[in-house]
């Protein structure tokens, strides 16, 4: 069986661990990405699309268009709707998308041909994207009878929500999200998948204990909350407290394994609980700290997280850090727990049992 994905980009690398995971179960694999990521991952066979890229500058002048119409919060508005839907905020804006599945359409039906990719048995469209705004290489898939695959991963649903053309061909849609599952009438959750067994995880606890926080994103981290309360206690000298940001991730990978814990996120801004940065985290025996709502804690509730709030963060980490000897039992919890329900091979089974649910196995 082949099976391809496509990406806007590898943005964690989790394109790479699937491929893996496919190949293990003697199936072929390969994916295609928009435009190179910001991290440095493999980027697969890289289109090189004009107009659209990982870089701040784009993303920035982005976010200031979208407060035109959605107010100040702009690219961080949430859609309304049950599933929220994309559509153009202005004419000017549908005839932009127009011209740009136009313009992009010599590169990708080339890519098309020289690479075979309308030859697969089923289609993974991570974000929900397909190549075209008008989902025209998706429907090649729906009419020949070929599974299309829909993984929508956050912000893609929350705030730029389902490309129609794409939602009503898609046989399958999958999160890693546990708040998308009440933002889609038909979506099924699926942990993130991980390569648990590149790290050998160290136990002990550093003299002071080393708190770090890795946002990808300051405002959906919440980090105006978390680095005042990291600065504060290591001026007090309880904690040392390392802030991993705008590095490749390989830097950030060897910073973040000297550390005992993470703060990942407060305030759920950008969805709920937990994500890759905390999975890697767990991988490597960190004890994380994390919000947590209800709902979350009832779904998981063997987690290894330190549930804390914005309000409750500086207490709950002055109580973490001040008993070492649990902290470390902490830490070795964390990695037997990711193990359980990240690591890819478990993830790649559930994924498998979908696809056998469906009737494509």
């Amino acid at each position: 069986m082949k099976i391809l994905y496509l990406s806007p980009e590898n943005t964690v690398g989790t394109l790479n661990l699937w491929q893996q995971a496919h190949a293990a179960r003697g199936n072929q694999c390969d994916f295609v990405t928009f435009y190179p990521g910001r991290h440095g991952f493999d980027p697969g066979i890289c289109l090189n699309l004009p107009l659209v890229q990982a870089s701040y500058f784009y993303l920035k002048n982005r976010h200031r268009y979208y407060q035109r119409f959605r107010g100040e919060l702009g690219d961080y508005a949430e859609k309304p709707g049950y599933p929220p839907a994309w559509k153009p905020n202005s004419s000017l804006e549908r005839w932009y998308f127009r011209w740009r599945d136009w313009l992009w359409h010599f590169k990708i039906e080339a890519a098309i041909a020289h690479h075979g990719l309308a030859d697969y048995d089923i289609l993974h469209l991570e974000w929900g994207l397909d190549f075209y705004r008008s989902g025209r290489f998706a429907r090649r898939y729906h009419q020949a009878g070929k599974p299309v695959i829909c993984t929508y991963h956050g912000q893609d649903l929350r705030t730029r929500g389902v490309i129609p053309a794409v939602d009503e061909i898609s046989d399958l849609n999958l999160t890693s999200e546990l708040d998308l599952l009440e933002k889609h009438p038909d979506i099924n959750y699926l942990f993130l998948p991980f390569d648990t067994g590149q790290f050998q995880p160290d136990f002990t606890v550093s003299n002071p204990v080393r708190v770090c926080h890795s946002p990808t994103d300051r405002f959906y981290k919440g980090s105006d909350w978390i680095i005042p309360v990291g600065r504060k206690l290591a001026d007090e000298g309880l904690i040392e407290f390392i802030l991993i940001e705008n590095q490749p991730n390989r830097e950030a990978r060897v910073l973040k394994q000297t550390c005992d814990v993470l703060i990942d996120q407060v305030g759920n801004r950008g969805g709920w609980g937990y994500g890759m940065n905390s999975v890697e985290a767990l991988a490597m025996g960190l004890c994380c700290v994390t919000e947590l709502v209800p709902q979350y804690e009832a779904f998981i509730p063997d987690h290894p997280f330190v549930n804390a709030s914005a309000e409750e963060l500086e207490r709950n980490l002055r109580a973490l850090v001040g008993n070492r000897e649990q902290l470390a039992v902490r830490k070795r919890r964390s990695r037997e727990w990711v193990v359980r329900h990240h690591d890819l091979n478990n993830t790649a089974d559930r994924l498998y049992d979908y696809y056998c649910e469906k009737g494509w196995l």
